[in-house]
Order: structure tokens, then C-alpha cells, then sequence
């Protein structure tokens, strides 16, 4: 009864007209960023994060995972019609969805991957919605002990999924936790790190840190990116698929809703892992292999399933622990704090409408992401026309604008501009700053934990392998640890980064 009671608190949030308002307009942003091939989710909320500041936190928090899961819709269509893959969970899709637009099939192409997605979009709901009160009920048991040993194991997984050198990444999240040490301490009242800059007395503000490094620095690189796109077909016909279509691609969107909604609550998971997941999934089953590659149905329906769950799924750690378990989801809780609103497992009882809004609003998107993308597509196609150059200069604006809006503060528009020749530097070197962005997040949180773990056991670091819950999750990092060093995780990333 709990959970209807629940989801009955949540549909009277998300069903407000302003609260329906906002989930409309996230979902059309999301699909628009999720076509435009280059841009994707993390820049925009980046860039978006300063002009949520007047408004009220669900009506934020709906709109902002709106276009998170409004991309995933979006990437496809690109991916499809265009062989671009819109998002990097677009890339799979490229390989069976554009070889049915070549055969003349696009239609059937876009209207599988679109049902697929909304499929798997109300089952992810469903799962959220099941998991969050049991697991919000556990973590209401954790101590501080536990929450250290957590976030411990948030940012190895995500040393772990990061694209490339261990190295890199591992220092990526060094350097982000050192980031979010900057400003006073408040247990001492020293200044740490702050070079005689005032304005670094209460830390690196997140919203400028996270524009620069993942927004602008994007765009800036999109710049040097041809921009020449040949569309397969403008008229797209057959948008509804015959029951032969649907009963060849149901099992491939059953498979891919389950194998994404479990990689998607995976602390540090990428936007890559469920559809490429996926994919090889539904090669390895298929009775003939060959299909794939050259217009197989299953090729897009599994992929664009597996993309939309793992996304939606996503949230699960956020809602319940307060844990980001990508980069987005840290985007998500810089946007909370910017609200006021502290993170973590007691977000469920102290914010119902919060979060029950929320989960609600994630149906309410996938139905009229399904309703308005369709019959929309020649717009979303049309925009692909739009050059870069043209969106850069009103990008900059904006940024420039929404970063001082926030405190008021110049110093946060040259940190903004500062970070964002930072982070297209890591562009050019490969070095993937997600990490980065997590370690900032949870850097003062896991200090926090830490000192108040030390006041309970009086000082004794074995806490945290005397305590049975916080020795299982250290155990895992160390699993993860003997994982990284072995000669075959090493050669792998190592040929995933040249090619």
C-alpha cells in the first residue's frame, strides 16, 4: 500500500500543469540536444544548471531528467537517418538502424527504436519505484562508516568505467577530490588551498567548474568537427510496424529493458555499457550473426532499450543514497544543493514530492516523448542544418549570464571560462574528466564521512573491516583494484583508446 500511496503522491506532483509544463519542455530540449550529433546531456544540463536556480526543486529535477532521457530519444533518429550518432549511446544503433533506412525502412527503424525506448522507459519506472523505499530503508542503517566505504567504492567504479589509461583516470578523480578540499575547513577554521583569493574561501562553486569543463569545452571541440551531413531520406514513411515486426523485436526489447536497468544502477557506468551490452547480447543469441551489421530489427530494438532503462535506472542511487552513479547523476545533485536540498537516503522522507514527482514524471516524458517524436521527425532532422558557428556565440552568452546570475560573482564567470579551456585540453589529450566531476562532488562528503567515522571509533581505522556491511563493500574495491592490474583489463582499454 505504501508503494501506491507513494506513486499516487508522485502522479499529483508530476500531473501539475507548470510541473507538466517543464517535463514538456525538458523532453523537447533533450530530444533537440540528443539529434544535434556532438552536444548530448551532460553539456546541456551543465549549461542549463544556472537558470533552474528561481525555480521550484521538482519542477527542476523533472525537467532536467527530461532531457536526459529526451537524448536517448533523440540520438536515434540522427544514428538512423544520418549514420551520426546523436549520443554515445547512438553509436550501436548506427549499425543495424542506418542499413534499414538504406533498404527504405527507416520508418520501421525509427517507430522500433521509439517504442522500444518507451517500453523500456515504463518498466524502469516501475523498477525505480520498486527498489527505492527497501533500499532508501537500508541506507537509513548506514553510519558514517558505511557511507565512506560507499563512496569509496562511487569513485573506483568509476575509475573502473572510465574510457582509457587507469592512470589517467585515477588521477582524474585525485585531482577532483582535491578541487573539492578547496575553501575553509569547517572543523578548523584553516584555509586550505585558497592562495590569498577570497573568493575561494567557500570552495569552487560546482555550477561553474561543471559548465566550463563539460559544456563549453564540448562545444569548443564541436567546432573543429566537420559539419557535413548527408540525411538518408527525407520522407519517412511507415511509421507503424506490422506484428511481424513487433513479435521479431519484443524478445530483443525485453532482454535489452532487463540487461540496461541492471548496468544503469552500476556506480560510474557509462551511456556506452547497456547498448553495447545489448548488442552483443542479441548477436550471441541470434540463430544467424550475419544479420547483424546489414538491417537486423533486433540490432535496434535491444540497443535502444538497454540505452533507456540504463538511463532511467540511473537515478536509483541518487534517490536512495545520494550516490552519483555517472557524471549526469552528479550534474543532478549539484542541481539539489543548488536548491538547497542535501542528497541522500533521508531525501525520501523528508522530500515525498520530490522524488515521487519525479520517478511519476519519467512515464509522463516516455508517453509524450513517444507521442511528439514521430510525427516531429522532419523537424528534428531540419535542425541538423544548423552550424555550429552559429550556436557558439549565444551558447557563450548564456553561460556568461547564467554563471554570474547565480552569486552574483565575475570571479565565477573567469572560473567558468578557465575551466573550459581546462577541459578541452583534456579533450585534445583523451583524458575523459567525468571522473573529475565525481571526485568534486564527493570529495567533501567523503572528508565528512571519514572525520565522523574516526569520532566514532575513537580513532581506529579498522572500523571499517570490523563492521560487516563497510568490510563487504571495501572488498569489492579491492576486487576491482586486482581487476585493473591484470594484463588483460590493461590491453583492452589500451586498444580501446587507439582505436
Amino acid at each position: 500500500m505504501e508503494l501506491f500511496d507513494n506513486l499516487l503522491i508522485g502522479l499529483s506532483t508530476a500531473l501539475e500543469l507548470k510541473n507538466l509544463g517543464f517535463c514538456l519542455i525538458g523532453v523537447l530540449i533533450g530530444t533537440a540536444i540528443g539529434v544535434l550529433p556532438g552536444i548530448g546531456p551532460i553539456p546541456t544540463i551543465a549549461l542549463l544548471l544556472p537558470f533552474t536556480f528561481g525555480m521550484e526543486p521538482a519542477g527542476a529535477m523533472i525537467m532536467l531528467a527530461g532531457i536526459f532521457y529526451g537524448a536517448q530519444y533523440g540520438g536515434s533518429t540522427t544514428a538512423i537517418l544520418v549514420n551520426v550518432p546523436g549520443e554515445t549511446s547512438s553509436v550501436v544503433t548506427c549499425l543495424d538502424g542506418h542499413q534499414m533506412a538504406r533498404q527504405g525502412r527507416a520508418g520501421l527503424a525509427l517507430a522500433i527504436a521509439a517504442l522500444s525506448s518507451f517500453f523500456a522507459g515504463t518498466v524502469a519506472t516501475i523498477v525505480i519505484a520498486l527498489l527505492s523505499v527497501p533500499l532508501a530503508a537500508l541506507a537509513l542503517k548506514f553510519t558514517a562508516v558505511e557511507y565512506f566505504s560507499l563512496l569509496v567504492l562511487g569513485l573506483i567504479a568509476a575509475v573502473v568505467l572510465a574510457h582509457g589509461s587507469v592512470a589517467r583516470a585515477l588521477s582524474m578523480v585525485l585531482l577532483g577530490l582535491l578541487l573539492g578540499l578547496v575553501g575553509i575547513d569547517v572543523s578548523s577554521g584553516a584555509a586550505r588551498m585558497t592562495f590569498g583569493v577570497p573568493a575561494l574561501s567557500d570552495g569552487l562553486d560546482f555550477v561553474p567548474v561543471a559548465m566550463g569543463m563539460f559544456g563549453l569545452a564540448e562545444i569548443i571541440a564541436n567546432l573543429e568537427r566537420p559539419a557535413e551531413r548527408h540525411v538518408v531520406s527525407q520522407a519517412v514513411r511507415g511509421l507503424i510496424p506490422s506484428w511481424a515486426d513487433l513479435k521479431q523485436a519484443f524478445p530483443a526489447m525485453l532482454r535489452g529493458t532487463a540487461l540496461g536497468s541492471a548496468l544503469g544502477v552500476l556506480p560510474g557506468g557509462g551511456a556506452a555499457l547497456p547498448p553495447f551490452s545489448s548488442y552483443a547480447l542479441e548477436k550471441k543469441l541470434a540463430k544467424d550473426p550475419s544479420r547483424f551489421g546489414h538491417g537486423a530489427i533486433e540490432g535496434v530494438a535491444g540497443p535502444e532499450a538497454a540505452n533507456n532503462a540504463g538511463a532511467q535506472t540511473s537515478f536509483i542511487p541518487l534517490l536512495t543514497l545520494g550516490i552519483p552513479a555517472n557524471a549526469l547523476m552528479a550534474l543532478m545533485i549539484g542541481a539539489l544543493m543548488m536548491q538547497g536540498i542535501q542528497p541522500g537516503p533521508q531525501i525520501m522522507r523528508e522530500q515525498p514530492q520530490l522524488v515521487w514527482g519525479v520517478i511519476a514524471s519519467m512515464w509522463v516524458g516516455n508517453l509524450m516523448l513517444l507521442v511528439i517524436n514521430l510525427p516531429l521527425i522532419g523537424l528534428w532532422v531540419s535542425m541538423l542544418r544548423i552550424p555550429y558557428r552559429l550556436l557558439f556565440p549565444a551558447i557563450v552568452l548564456f553561460c556568461c549570464i547564467g554563471t554570474y546570475g547565480i552569486a552574483n560573482s565575475l570571479f565565477n564567470v573567469w572560473l567558468m571560462l578557465g575551466c573550459a579551456a581546462v577541459g578541452y585540453f583534456f579533450i585534445k589529450v583523451g583524458v575523459e574528466p567525468a571522473p573529475l566531476l565525481l571526485g568534486l562532488v564527493l570529495g567533501p562528503q567523503l572528508e565528512e564521512y571519514f572525520r565522523r567515522a574516526m569520532l566514532l571509533a575513537d580513532g581506529d581505522f579498522s572500523v571499517f573491516l570490523t563492521r560487516p556491511i563497510s568490510a563487504g563493500l571495501l572488498c569489492v574495491v579491492a576486487l576491482m583494484f586486482v581487476a585493473l592490474l591484470s594484463p588483460m583489463v590493461v590491453r583492452g582499454r589500451k586498444q580501446a583508446l587507439a582505436e
